[in-house]
């Protein structure tokens, strides 16, 4: 299936809030909410994911593919990265509003490392704004990390990204204790909302307990979340179409509730095995037709 041509849309006049909107030839398609990663810092963009965005619109879905401000920039950091990609999400409702058919009741939000930790972070919040009486107009119905940052004082205490978390929280957790609780999905705990994380068995960049840590602290919760790890994967397979990483995802989201009614949902097929490997303490049953292959 052919995708239309990609459109721009912003969403506020500061600088990084616009979007990517690519579009399947399918009436009132469901809608995947795509985040990159980066470690919240430019020069990485939106950019990362025109491939991967090109692939779901093919396969049925529309695809918001959501820039936000990155360190660097003024007023990046907390809270106004934050408070775009929350503002990014919600104008899916503007662009129904101006007559672009999306159905806004099958919504998923996937995002990759820093925008794993987005993606979550997103899920969480709506579940918050719902318990205080903050309406939404969009609701998320899935949420998928891929290699994300899942535990912000986890990720601060192995100096992820050179220090990128206290640069985006402006502190160290001892020193701005609200915004880490008010930011981290593992302090945020349960989403309700079925959730999939993602990590490669190779990834050098997120170590792959952070996704076996907060995937445990979920299941504590109560919260609906199954963990894949990919051995052979590395930290930017998901940024490849072709890759098991992304065929992966797709399998998720063509039998999640925001799934496409098209036939092109199923992935391609694996180039490499594929196996659902549980955390110690934590089954983790593997994806069905992919494990073994």
């Amino acid at each position: 299936m052919a995708a239309r041509p990609v459109r721009t849309e912003r969403y506020g006049q500061l600088e990084g809030q616009e979007g990517d909107l690519y579009l399947p030839a399918l009436p009132r398609p469901p809608v995947v909410c795509v985040l990159h990663g980066g470690f919240w810092r430019l020069p990485f963009g939106r950019d990362q994911l025109h491939a991967v965005a090109l692939d779901l619109a093919r396969r049925g879905f529309a695809v918001w593919n959501l820039e936000y401000r990155r360190l660097g920039t003024p007023t990046a950091g907390w809270p106004g990265t934050f408070d775009d990609v929350t503002a990014g999400i919600e104008h899916l409702s503007r662009l129904a509003a101006d007559g672009i058919e999306l159905d806004l009741d099958r919504v998923a939000v996937v995002g990759h490392s820093a925008g794993g930790h987005l993606a979550l972070w997103s899920a969480a919040c709506q579940r918050a704004d719902r318990k205080n009486g903050v309406a939404r107009r969009v609701r998320i119905g899935a949420v998928v990390g891929q290699a994300p940052v899942a535990d912000l004082v986890q990720a601060h205490a192995l100096a992820l990204g050179d220090g990128a978390v206290a640069e985006l929280l402006g502190g160290t957790p001892a020193e701005r204790p609200a915004q880490y609780q008010a930011a981290s999905p593992h302090l945020m705990l349960p989403f309700d909302v079925p959730q999939l994380v993602i990590h490669g068995g190779k990834d050098d960049a997120v170590p792959l307990e952070v996704a076996r840590s907060y995937t445990r602290a979920a299941r504590a919760a109560g919260d609906q979340i199954e963990l894949l790890e990919l051995p052979d994967a590395g930290h930017m397979d998901f940024l490849d179409p072709m890759s098991d990483a992304h065929a992966a995802l797709c399998h998720w989201l063509a039998r999640s509730p925001c799934k496409a009614v098209n036939v092109e949902t199923q992935p391609p097929p694996l180039r490499m095995p594929v196996s659902g490997t549980p955390a110690a303490d934590a089954p983790v049953a593997p994806l069905p037709g992919i494990a073994g292959r």
